[in-house]
């Protein structure tokens, strides 16, 4: 048998986010003690933009006069129609796959990460955190996410997934003199490898009944009846435990809070953006692509595990008064909502593509509303101070009208008060589940959401009402200002004009699975 190259363009990100990594080694190598910090910042964010556009769903083959012509609906339609252009490719097997929607999410991710690395460097630098050796373990955990995300085997899913987490344990971690993080860690470290050891288990079981690994004859198999049912139903429980850990809902979601809680701001800001993406792909390749014939299975779990997560977020959340555990409750609930999405996709083609963009356009926002929320936390800390708590908010509009009116945009979104982009969000999702014929589960999904308006809105109250209790100025850095000024302001755009991105959204599905 003859051995064939396979073709390497399609992982050309992973490969070079690879070969960077092993740069900034070398950077952290041969620094002098404690220094090396710069130049390993801003080459990790070189490497992140050149993989984002690397990443790109765009099939540069194709001619760009030839597809505006072609295209209908003016120049808005045509920018996203070139935008999903790239086509479905297969390499090393069927281990690996690159398609509009993972490069979609591979570059989202990439971004994310960025303004990770910009809104943490300062927090980190106070706290004599900042290290070349930080920023490797960054660019491992983002490589992980890539594979995670174009992983088209069980076997390469596991390894993506191994990578992000044992990279996110390490960051955690990162504070070894702090006992509240080390605790962080070690809950995470143990609660990880349980999930790790259920998909695995899961995993194993998927094979022994089907006799493959890869997703795509997993669901040939399916189709053509050539499985033994029953042991892939077990297995599908236990695939769908890992999953739900890695998304942290309910039942599976007891590390967010400490993790969240415990972890220095920076990281905490890390492990809750960026990786959801990830997470997003992982549960749509498993269960969407691969076990689309055990739908009625899977949808069932994944009903119970949103409704619980919702109600569960949600009322936790009302009696925090740490801002980041606040979040942490806050993001199980947003997970849920995200998990009703995937749920209710059922019926026609075009209620399918409209439930899965509905997830998909639900996790970028979330991710993009929390890089700004724990970016104004980062931005309002300082050496020895932690702004953490919600009555470090006190006054803030006295301080800084401008941050405080930017906080006050993210909260209403998180809200999803009408008409900011969090409000379309849930919209989308519950038209969905709605086009489904879930009518009780839309009124719990809106009834939770009152609730939830209500911890978010009281941020606001303290900001605009209160006597603030520090009246230490609140000032950013030009660059770091100009980012978190622009993040905010995508959110307060994105609720005017949210039709672009949820037409992305379907566009990018319809591209990769039509």
């Amino acid at each position: 048998m003859e051995f064939q190259i396979p073709n390497f363009a399609p992982a050309a990100a992973e490969i070079f986010v690879a070969a960077m990594a092993l740069v900034l080694l070398m950077v952290a190598a041969f620094a002098r003690p404690g220094g090396g910090r710069c130049a390993a910042f801003w080459v990790s964010q070189a490497t992140l933009l050149v993989a984002a556009v690397l990443s790109l769903p765009v099939d540069w083959s194709a001619g760009v006069w030839e597809t505006l012509r072609s295209s209908e609906g003016g120049i808005g339609m045509w920018l996203l129609s070139w935008l999903a252009s790239g086509k479905v490719t297969f390499t090393f097997g069927l281990s690996f796959l690159s398609d509009p929607l993972g490069g979609m999410l591979k570059s989202l991710v990439c971004l994310a990460v960025m303004a990770v690395l910009l809104y943490g460097r300062r927090y980190l630098n106070d706290r004599k955190l900042e290290s070349p050796e930080y920023y490797v373990v960054a660019i491992c955990a983002t490589l992980g996410m890539l594979v995670l995300i174009s992983a088209s085997s069980l076997l390469t899913i596991y390894m993506g997934l191994e990578l992000l987490s044992l990279s996110s344990y390490a960051l955690v971690a990162v504070d070894r003199d702090n006992p509240r993080a080390t605790e962080a860690a070690m809950k995470y470290f143990v609660l990880g490898a349980l999930a790790s050891g259920l998909l695995l288990y899961g995993i194993s079981m998927v094979y022994g009944a089907t006799g493959t690994l890869d997703i795509i004859e997993v669901a040939r198999g399916l189709y053509e009846q050539q499985v033994n049912r029953t042991v892939l139903l077990f297995g599908l429980v236990f695939v769908v435990a890992g999953v739900a850990f890695k998304l942290g809902v309910v039942p599976f979601h007891m590390w967010i809070p400490d993790v969240y809680h415990g972890a220095p701001t920076s990281v905490t800001l890390l492990i809750s953006t960026a990786p959801k993406l990830a997470a997003f792909a992982m549960a749509f390749r498993l269960l969407a692509l691969g076990m689309w014939d055990l739908a009625p299975q899977w949808q069932k779990m994944l009903m119970i595990a949103a409704v619980a997560s919702i109600v569960l977020g949600n009322l936790a959340a009302i009696a925090q008064t740490n801002l980041k555990r606040m979040l942490a409750y806050s993001g199980i609930s947003h997970m849920g909502f995200m998990l009703l999405g995937l749920m209710a996709a059922k019926g026609s083609p075009h209620d399918l593509f409209n439930a899965y963009a509905s997830s998909l356009f639900y996790v970028v926002i979330y991710v993009l509303t929390t890089l700004a929320s724990f970016g104004i936390l980062l931005m309002m800390s300082r050496e020895g101070f932690e702004a953490e708590n919600i009555d470090d908010f006190r006054g803030l509009n006295r301080r800084n009208s401008w941050w405080a009116a930017m906080m006050a945009i993210v909260m209403f979104s998180t809200a999803g008060l009408p008409f900011f982009v969090g409000f379309f969000s849930k919209f989308f999702v519950l038209q969905a589940v709605l086009s489904a014929g879930h009518l009780s589960l839309a009124v719990v999904a809106v009834l939770m959401s009152l609730v939830g308006a209500f911890y978010y809105l009281r941020v606001v109250k303290v900001m605009y009402f209160d006597e603030p209790v520090d009246d230490t100025p609140v000032r950013a850095s030009r660059g770091f200002g100009l980012v978190l000024s622009s993040n905010v302001l995508a959110v307060a755009v994105l609720g005017i004009m949210p039709g672009w991105l949820m037409n992305f959204c379907v566009l990018v599905l319809r591209s990769s699975f039509g």
